[in-house]
């Protein structure tokens, strides 16, 4: 599921995710529990301001040249 996600800039564009937008709410994130990479993504597992968890995978480059994020995994705290 695509997501529409707002970044940290540092030394490079599109750090780290601190909000991102799901179902036409806003969440802010908490946490970032984890990253890791992959051949052409960076995961983030992280914690939003909903108490939730997400995993979230930033493409680096799709086919049009632009970078997708996209909803891996969701787990509801209890």
């Amino acid at each position: 599921m695509k997501v529409n996600v707002q970044c940290y800039a540092g030394a490079k564009a599109d750090q780290r995710p601190v909000r991102f937008q799901l179902a036409g709410r806003d969440y802010l994130v908490e946490e970032i529990i984890d990253q890791w990479y992959g051949p052409e993504d960076v995961f983030f597992k992280l914690r939003a301001d909903d108490g939730n968890l997400y995993i979230l995978r930033h493409t680096l480059r799709n086919n049009a040249g632009a970078d997708d994020w996209t909803l891996e995994s969701f787990r509801q705290s209890s």
